[in-house]
């Protein structure tokens, strides 16, 4: 290997019962080069423009990042809470009850509220 040549291909084995496609790749295309993709004068549009797949409104992703931090930490707390309550509830101490009732309540007005913070951006 040293030399630079290169390893020995292995035998190639046909898969079709059809004697034309048996040929191996480089036969039956051979209009595919080394360079077809990007030195091929026929390709002419290669995908998606500059900036695809980019943020297009970095404003409007980082609101809707921050809105969607804050529900899922009201969401956290909600079943923090829930479970709170709950066991409270089952061991007889039903006034810390009501005052998890009470959070969960608050917890779910203050998501209400952003979601009606901005009816644009629905």
């Amino acid at each position: 290997m040293s030399d630079g040549a290169l390893p020995p291909r292995p035998d190639y084995r046909p898969g079709s019962a059809q004697p034309r496609l048996n040929r191996p790749v480089r036969e039956r295309y051979p209009q595919i080069r080394p360079t077809s993709g990007y030195g091929d004068p026929r390709i002419r549009h290669t995908g998606p423009g500059p900036g695809a797949g980019s943020e297009q409104e970095p404003e409007r992703s980082s609101k809707l990042n921050a809105r969607l931090a804050l529900a899922l930490t009201v969401v956290i707390g909600q079943l923090w809470g829930l479970t709170v309550t709950v066991n409270e509830w089952m061991k007889g101490n039903t006034g810390t009850a009501w005052w998890g009732a009470g959070f969960l309540i608050l917890s779910f007005l203050a998501v209400l509220g952003l979601w009606l913070l901005d009816p644009k951006d629905r």
